[in-house]
């Protein structure tokens, strides 16, 4: 059964919403989606994002569909529901996963996602198998797709959006193994005039590990949120490592804090996956992408590119790109020097941090 622009709120009483209509999605009837998910099994079930599960299911045509359950304790009402609707349902991109339709039936709300049986990049960058299918023009082509979203979310949709909650597990892979940023359950709108600005939230929701300390801390978020977020998934794509991976079982340095160090002390070669120094060496591109991982998980903000910038930067054959300072959450021995831009370097370390990168290989 298809309801034209409107739903059955939690209350029983039809609601018709022009935000709905305008969105041009089907409404599925909720049995359709039972049904194809068989009654929601444990054995479709393929994670859990924002506000909810998601499970395969396969329509009566044969298609595959992904279906985001919300839970019933999501917080999310019916005017948030309509919003997330008619908000995804109008952002067109090849690196954002597409909306299909929805359903609303009592208490129960559904949103069909296209199906992408590779799921998530989770699932292949840290397992220690799955990962060698991800060879460097793959990681690489990945990355710049994730940038590439991020960027029209942040400033080339008709809506400006933070995502705030950027993952591995929200970066699904179709079957040419090119990304789609998935899960908009925790995303933010803004004006136009608000990218620059800072906005404040008392519901601080995401996952800890990717997300910006002043979002963590005090519920400050901005585009540089994301940013943040993008840089942390970059050191783990490189490294084939989560961001809470330690290299000793007693250390106390993570991921970032690991890289950090090693990028000072010039053992590049530490923080890249030994699968792809054996296969391709520690390239110009390899090593660039560590600096703008670096660059953007910087403790300041306003320390961190812009995700136009980030664009650019992976793009160019040749780009300068400025010093990395300590990142956030360092957990290692403080340098001073690495937290002010106007301290004499070390000459070693100086060479690594600011550089121009020439490939050989442009893309």
């Amino acid at each position: 059964m298809r309801h034209e622009g409107g739903f059955f709120s939690h209350k029983g009483k039809y609601v018709e919403d022009q935000k709905i209509k305008d969105a041009k999605l089907l409404q599925l009837d909720f049995d359709t989606i039972r049904l194809a998910t068989n009654d929601f099994s444990p054995y479709n079930h393929l994670g859990e994002g924002g506000f909810g599960a998601v499970y395969k299911g396969v329509l009566d045509s044969g298609e595959e569909i992904a279906v985001k359950r919300l839970s019933m304790k999501s917080g999310q009402g019916d005017n948030e529901f309509v919003n997330e609707v008619s908000l995804v349902a109008k952002l067109q991109h090849r690196n954002l996963v597409r909306l299909l339709g929805f359903c609303f039936k009592g208490e129960e709300r559904l949103l069909i996602y296209e199906f992408f049986k590779n799921t998530s990049l989770e699932k292949f960058i840290f397992d220690s198998d799955r990962r060698m299918i991800l060879d460097w023009e793959t990681r690489y082509r990945i990355i710049s797709g994730v940038a590439r979203g991020l960027l029209y979310l942040h400033e080339d949709s008709h809506f400006k959006i933070i995502h705030r909650d950027m993952k591995a597990s929200n970066v699904l892979l179709d079957d040419a193994m090119n990304p789609k940023i998935a899960d908009f359950g925790m995303a933010k709108l803004f004006n136009t005039d608000q990218t620059s600005q800072t906005m404040f939230t008392s519901k601080v929701a995401g996952t800890y590990g990717y997300m910006a300390p002043e979002y963590a801390m005090s519920g400050q978020f901005s585009v540089k949120t994301d940013v943040f977020s993008f840089g942390v998934l970059v050191l783990e794509i490189i490294k084939g490592k989560k961001n809470n991976w330690s290299p000793e079982e007693q250390s106390s340095l993570f991921l970032l804090s690991y890289v950090w160090k090693c990028w000072r002390e010039g053992e590049v070669l530490n923080i890249v996956d030994p699968s792809l120094i054996e296969t391709r060496g520690l390239s110009d591109e390899i090593r660039k992408c560590i600096h703008i991982g670096l660059l953007c998980v910087q403790e300041n903000p306003g320390s961190r590119p812009t995700m136009a910038s980030i664009v650019r930067m992976l793009n160019a054959n040749s780009f300068t790109l400025p010093r990395p300072l300590q990142p956030a959450f360092y957990s290692g021995v403080v340098d001073s020097s690495s937290r002010d831009n106007n301290h004499t370097r070390n000459p070693r370390i100086a060479s690594l941090n600011d550089v121009t990168i020439t490939e050989l290989d442009p893309r």
